[in-house]
């Protein structure tokens, strides 16, 4: 297997984590399922920083975002599928 790009922790997460430096727009990303280590592959549509998340579905205004297969906050704006997720477009609903 090559070096993947995102790495996704349960198979019901609805983003993944970017682990390489420097993604950027276009690439075809390698994405790893830690928990059973399957892949797929996705389309980065943005240039994404290293750490940053990757919307692996469209995640609409409102939708709660599962990461480690929790509950770690919401949308606040649109995400389409392959798409850069972070403060800019999702909040925690701790406050």
């Amino acid at each position: 297997m090559s070096k993947p790009h995102l790495l996704v922790h349960e198979s019901k997460d609805n983003v993944g984590v970017v682990v390489i430096e420097g993604l950027t727009a276009g690439t075809e990303m390698l994405c790893v399922v830690t928990h059973d280590n399957s892949d797929f592959k996705l389309t980065a549509k943005h240039d994404i920083p290293i750490g940053h998340k990757v919307a692996l579905t469209d995640l609409a205004d409102g939708e709660t975002i599962i990461k480690y297969g929790e509950d770690i906050g919401k949308m606040v704006a649109a995400a389409g599928q392959g798409e850069h997720v972070h403060t800019h477009n999702m909040k925690t609903k701790r406050w």
